[in-house]
């Protein structure tokens, strides 16, 4: 039996994902209410359920029921009940973006206070988020993207043992990402922020690449990383049972250096059999693109 818990911030691509594991095979039930919960599991391990896949959806429509999910998670930890939480993610401004566009009203915000909204489911799922055992982040994924993250993770037998690596560029005056279980520091690097032909671009662009790695340390860099990660990541997997490991890659403003070095390293990175996927963070902050910085 599979059995995955999909929650998450509201709008950053629940729906998407549960009809994903749909057409993966799994059975699916969306927003359960959490007192069910327990007895739902029973009836998944009597033998007349023949399905041995099984996806969840969880979210903050659960109301004040949801502050006793923790407990019911627990309570099937004891029994020994296996179960996986996938957490979709995004950041603020693209919730706020894609409410807007949807005219949806957030289950938190019914007068239309987006951000206050946000700001509070936050705070009352955080601890799933704190017990996922993968996070997505869909700021900058289609839906097909997201689609391929989840074949990537659940469409695979029990066996699979792969891990999903995401590589995170980012900016420190934007903060250091919290999902990250390993922070690398790229400031050392020939800054192109100083060339004016250049500011305007980012880490995409050949020319900006050309800038990073003109002086050969970015290509020692990338060997050492390439090794440290390649020693990591099968302690990771067979010593901690991990899937999923998150390691950003940060420059000041996360649109040259940081965008560079987290392309080159995914490179790299690709003749391992694992999962790797790249994901800018900061590269297209507006802040930043306006000269704010």
């Amino acid at each position: 039996m599979r059995f995955v818990i999909v929650t998450g911030m509201s709008g950053a691509g629940k729906s998407t994902a549960l009809k994903t594991f749909e057409d993966f095979g799994f059975f699916c039930v969306d927003n359960l209410p959490v007192p069910l919960i327990e007895k739902f599991t029973n009836i998944l391990t009597d033998k007349s359920f023949t399905n041995d896949k099984v996806a969840l959806g969880i979210d903050i429509r659960s109301g004040e029921t949801l502050k006793d999910l923790a407990n019911v998670l627990s309570k099937l930890h004891q029994d020994k009940f296996v179960y996986e939480i996938m957490f979709l993610d995004a950041n603020d401004n693209v919730l706020v973006k894609r409410y807007k566009e949807t005219r949806r009203d957030h289950p938190l915000a019914p007068l239309g206070h987006l951000e206050e909204g946000i700001a509070e489911e936050r705070k009352r799922i955080s601890f799933l988020k704190e017990r996922a055992d993968y996070v997505i982040d869909t700021s900058m994924l289609l839906a097909r993207d997201l689609k391929n993250e989840i074949q990537e993770i659940f469409n695979h037998d029990r066996n699979y043992n792969n891990i999903v690596i995401t590589i995170m560029s980012f900016g420190y005056k934007f903060g250091i990402p919290a999902e990250a279980d390993y922070v690398i520091d790229a400031r050392f690097l020939p800054n192109p922020y100083y060339d004016e032909q250049l500011r305007g671009k980012t880490g995409n662009d050949q020319e900006v690449r050309d800038y990073v790695m003109s002086d050969g340390r970015g290509s020692v860099f990338i060997k050492k990383l390439h090794d440290l990660l390649e020693f990591i990541i099968p302690q990771l997997v067979e010593n901690e049972g991990r899937h999923q490991m998150v390691v950003a890659i940060g420059c000041t403003g996360g649109r040259h250096r940081s965008v560079t070095i987290a392309n080159l390293l995914k490179e790299s990175l690709s003749e391992l059999p694992y999962s790797v996927h790249v994901l800018h963070r900061d590269m297209i902050n507006d802040k930043y693109v306006k000269g704010e910085m």
